[in-house]
């Protein structure tokens, strides 16, 4: 049974290697514990994750590896994925930068999304932004009034919406202090669930 597990495994990475990105644009599969209890979901890769060939370890990535730490979380432990794993841009050449995933990008890359999250089956799926919130949990979720709370996912897991990392780079002072205590927050509360699973790292 774990023989074909591994098996369909590789077969969706590969399918998921094979999807169609623009040159230079991905696709960037997921990365960490394939087995983990702990699923972040962010909405898609950046320049520096099409470059290392894995998600979260820009500059967003560093501020989430800070917050997994001060919440007793290892990054080894969980598994990190996207949404989207092209990387969307607008612009060209030096003008190129990140944008928000299409709804019709999304449409494209959820059915492997759902088969990765279900041959995971985590305990728990954590949300960063509002476009991985709206995908896996409530299209109509609000990042500002429902972060934080503990909402149904799929395929069974709890899930919670918090804010993505890179919003933080998009504040300053109290404003940036304040979400970043938020962030802090969320992922102590996602660890204290977990450990009320038997699940935690």
């Amino acid at each position: 049974m774990i023989g074909d597990r591994e098996k369909t495994w590789e077969d969706l990475q590969a399918r998921i290697q094979a999807m169609p990105c623009a040159p230079g644009l991905g696709p960037v599969g997921g990365s960490g514990d394939p087995h983990a209890a702990l699923v972040l979901v962010g909405e898609a890769p950046g320049e520096v994750e099409v470059r290392e060939g894995r998600p979260f370890v820009g500059p967003a990535g560093r501020l989430l590896d800070r917050a997994l730490e001060t919440a007793g979380l290892s990054r080894d432990s969980v598994w990190a994925t996207n949404v989207v794993k092209c990387r969307p841009v607008q612009g060209e050449g030096r003008a190129m930068r990140n944008r928000a995933p299409t709804a019709a990008e999304i449409r494209l890359w959820r059915p492997l999304l759902e088969e990765e999250l279900q041959l995971i089956g985590p305990r728990v799926i954590l949300c960063l932004g509002a476009v991985a919130a709206k995908a896996l949990i409530d299209p109509n979720l609000s990042i500002q009034r429902q972060r934080g709370q503990w909402l149904p996912g799929p395929f069974g897991a709890a899930a919670m919406a918090t804010f993505h990392p890179a919003y933080l780079f998009r504040l300053e002072g109290e404003a940036r202090d304040a979400t970043t205590a938020a962030l802090d927050a969320d992922l102590r509360a996602v660890r204290a669930r977990l450990d009320e699973l038997g699940a935690g790292s």
